[in-house]
């Protein structure tokens, strides 16, 4: 899903990212929006966030704990 977005004031990154820096990091732009970007990025680089809805993040997150994504 595509929104135009103003960028989130602050990302967060996973707690289990340790001392890699190559992390999944998430930020809440607005109500209703979940915003997800490699650690990598810089600011500036928007086309390379991905954004959901919060309907759409919870379905993916159900579906990663439930283990649809693990590889065989």
């Amino acid at each position: 899903m595509s929104f135009d977005v103003t960028p989130p004031a602050r990302w967060r990154r996973s707690a289990r990212c340790g001392a890699s820096n190559g992390c999944v990091e998430i930020a809440r732009p607005t109500t209703g929006m979940i915003c997800v970007r490699d650690s990598t990025c810089t600011e500036e680089n928007t086309a390379a966030w991905l954004v959901f809805d919060v309907g759409e993040w919870r379905r993916f997150a159900d579906d990663a704990k439930g283990g649809r994504f693990d590889r065989p």
